[in-house]
């Protein structure tokens, strides 16, 4: 089903070599039928590519999604080309304050070393999540964005690794009756980019979440508030094949000491191409959570789900 973005929006011919067929927002009249709205928070530097990622995910889905776009205004963070991307395609939460949407998607950030109270936008972030709360039907968070609602909304102080968690981590199920989850492998593989560390000990210990998802190496993975509203993923389902790739020379050039990814280049050699090996279980992710916490959730009746 396409998703709805948009006008001129850079995905729209990106994403039509790879046969995702995606509709401008002055066509979407053209398709009759229930469409869910989700807004995404995009916090990374890299605005097209992260939107490209997230809406793949999102296509695959026979319920037709309506996007919009939210960036905090903070004028310092971004290069020229991302302020006239941000000012053409995005909204700010004072644009869409008296709106309302089924999901909101919030990306991770490259912020894992930095205080909360450091961060630039941390009280428009805030904000936002504030506002979410009655606002949004479900919020589903990434990597970074976990760590800072978790210090939001349950006070769980920021915790980080010595060193950067890079790589392809093994997954297991606890939960296997959970809907988001529903049709995956006992195990299964996740990449990971942060220094943010989820121990699983204080998501069991502290929180009253419910933990579905682990990793013995990169410890908690999904975890939900107990009515669902929280969508907690600390991986990045979403990479593509060489977005670990991209950060890891990244990080090398920048003279950060960093070991090679943890199970992405076979033989552990940063010469050959990585096989992706996660891209299956993140189309499941993201089209469990559109079909079962916030499409079925709005007990919506149509001929899109089986």
């Amino acid at each position: 089903m396409p998703v709805i973005v948009p006008d001129y929006l850079p995905a729209i011919n990106f994403l039509k070599k790879e046969n995702i067929i995606l509709l401008a927002k002055s066509q979407k009249n053209k398709i009759d039928t229930y469409k869910v709205r989700i807004l995404l928070l995009n916090l990374m530097f890299k605005k097209i590519e992260t939107e490209n990622q997230i809406i793949r995910l999102l296509a695959n889905s026979p319920i037709l999604v309506d996007l919009s776009l939210l960036s905090i205004n903070d004028n310092k963070s971004h290069n020229i080309l991302s302020k006239n991307h941000i000012k053409k395609f995005y909204f700010t939460l004072e644009q869409i304050f008296n709106k309302y949407y089924d999901g909101l998607i919030i990306t991770g950030a490259p912020l894992g070393l930095i205080n909360f109270s450091d961060v630039r936008y941390w009280k428009k972030f805030v904000k936002i999540i504030h506002w979410a709360q009655d606002h949004v039907t479900s919020i589903f968070s990434i990597c970074w964005s976990v760590q800072a609602i978790l210090n939001i909304l349950f006070n769980i102080p920021k915790k980080i690794n010595k060193e950067k968690l890079l790589g392809i981590f093994k997954h297991k199920i606890l939960l296997k009756d959970n809907f988001l989850i529903k049709g995956f492998d006992d195990y299964f593989f996740v990449p990971h980019s942060r220094y943010s560390n989820f121990s699983v000990n204080i998501i069991k210990n502290y929180t009253d979440l419910n933990l579905i998802s682990y990793s013995k190496k990169a410890g908690a993975y999904i975890f939900t508030s107990k009515n669902n509203k929280y969508i907690f993923v600390t991986g990045h389902p979403e990479y593509d094949t060489f977005t670990i790739n991209e950060e890891y020379i990244n990080d090398l050039k920048k003279n950060i000491k960093i070991n090679i990814p943890y199970n992405y280049y076979p033989f552990n050699n940063p010469k050959l191409t990585p096989y992706n090996i996660w891209r299956s279980h993140g189309n499941l992710l993201f089209l469990n959570w559109l079909k079962y916490f916030i499409y079925k959730k709005n007990n919506i009746k149509s001929n899109c789900i089986t």
